[in-house]
């Protein structure tokens, strides 16, 4: 397999505030393999992973800089971008 078709299966997970702090990263790469086909079930894996998700009071997800609801379905290239609770007044 080539670089650029390993490329061209992974989907980029770029991470922002609370989230950056809880995986230790600015963005993963979720290869093909990984059982996710939806942003409900990344949302099941990324809990799975990284148990600091689960005290988040709410959490969106971007998909090609588009929320994205839970039913989305994912694909391989998509860019996904966590968004965690944003507090302010």
């Amino acid at each position: 397999m080539s670089l650029i078709t390993l490329i061209a299966k992974t989907m980029e997970i770029l991470l922002f505030g609370i989230t950056k702090d809880i995986i230790s990263k600015n963005k993963i790469s979720l290869a093909d393999a990984a059982p996710v086909a939806t942003v409900g079930e990344l949302k099941v894996w990324l809990l799975q992973q990284y148990a600091g998700i689960g005290n988040l009071s709410s959490l969106a997800v971007a998909v090609n800089k588009e929320y994205a609801e839970d039913e989305t379905p994912l694909q391989p290239g998509d860019e996904i971008a966590l968004i965690p609770p944003v507090s302010g007044g």
